[in-house]
């Protein structure tokens, strides 16, 4: 399976007009926002985990990186209540589940296969920085391969973004328009190395999730999930 799997092209989901597809675990839908192969895949996705539902334990031979977009997401390692981020490298292990609901971010086979750092971050607690007088951000990780955080632009903030190595944002909370095209939440916007973002934060401004700089190298792709 190949959605958005040209990384030199500029990619966009507005996920909520899309239907959600089930996965192969009972009360587990999913939202495909890029992906190159079948269930083991490098793979961008939003997941709905219904209450009670839950995944098979499993190995991230990839890695995993997610942010819990609703409800409380749980393994045996804790419970992620909505704005918790994330990433578990490659080698790790756990079991998920959702008592009560929950629907995250999720990326995965997009680490370094060296990476070892296991993280989980409260963003609801943390203090935004500014980075221009319209700009703020949450800091969530950052390496020679990546930088991701979540932004917040002010209402009408016009925002640029030129000589990166690829950006990707999830707009959270509000919206931006880009291109002509608005984007509302859970609109996702994938743009290749150098393409360079023209963006306007809506009446209310944008809370968006952002990686960036990931996209130029050699990407990852499990074994077998294409050719």
């Amino acid at each position: 399976m190949e959605i958005n799997a040209n990384f030199d092209e500029r990619a966009v989901v507005h996920a909520e007009l899309e239907p959600w597809v089930p996965s192969p675990m009972k009360g587990v839908d999913r939202r495909m926002l890029d992906r190159i192969g079948g269930e083991v895949a490098r793979a961008t996705t939003i997941v709905r985990y219904a209450p009670g539902s839950h995944f098979s334990a499993h190995t991230h031979s990839g890695g995993e990186e997610f942010l819990v977009l609703d409800g409380v997401f749980q393994d045996e390692h804790g419970d992620y209540p909505v704005g918790t981020y994330v990433r578990n490298p490659p080698t790790s292990s756990h079991t998920p589940s959702a008592t009560e609901g929950a629907t995250i971010l999720v990326k995965l086979w997009q680490f370094d296969p060296d990476d070892r750092n296991q993280m989980v971050i409260d963003t609801t607690v943390q203090t935004p920085r500014p980075v221009t007088d319209d700009v703020s951000e949450i800091p969530l990780f950052e390496d020679a391969r990546e930088r991701v955080r979540i932004e917040l632009w002010e209402a009408g903030a016009s925002v640029t973004v030129q000589g990166h190595k690829g950006f990707e944002a999830l707009v959270l909370d509000g919206s931006f328009t880009e291109g002509g095209e608005e984007f509302t939440k859970n609109s996702w916007l994938r743009m290749p190395a150098g393409q360079v973002l023209n963006a306007s934060a809506g009446p209310d401004g944008a809370r968006i999730w952002i990686k960036s700089d990931h996209l130029a190298g050699k990407h990852i792709i499990p074994a077998g999930a294409k050719g």
